[in-house]
């Protein structure tokens, strides 16, 4: 088992900026690819993006592409989601997500092809 807990959330104004944190528990880190999913009220999950297992490997959704950075620090176990310019359209619970086996590029996107789960953090972004 892997326990994920994500910290880091709250609100924000918009063009403001938030470092989201994935701290995981349970085994080995470096043996897991990890992503960002969200989602909003009355939405499906949402892939943000994704991070390979030494970190040299990352994956963004085009909504997020240049403003979100996501990294690992598998010495301390974590994983960042760094969000810069955020819009209300950014307003989402976010999740973490862990997966042992390897994805295909296409199942990168795909929630159910991760083993394990954060309970998510909120994300507020006024106007």
């Amino acid at each position: 088992q892997v326990q994920l807990v994500e910290s880091g959330g709250g609100l924000v104004q918009a063009g403001g900026s938030l470092r989201l944190s994935c701290a995981a528990s349970g085994r080995t880190f470096s043996n897991y690819a990890m992503a960002w999913f969200r989602q909003a009220p009355g939405t499906e999950r949402e892939f943000v993006a994704h991070i390979g297992k030494s970190g040299g490997y990352t994956d963004y959704a085009d909504s997020v592409k240049g403003r979100f950075t996501i990294s690992r620090d598998n010495a301390k176990n974590t994983m960042y989601l760094q969000m810069n310019s955020l819009t209300p359209e950014d307003t989402a619970v976010y999740y973490c997500a862990a997966v042992r086996q390897g994805l295909y590029v296409s199942d990168l996107e795909v929630p159910r092809r991760y083993d394990y789960w954060g309970q998510g953090t909120q994300v507020t972004v006024s106007s």
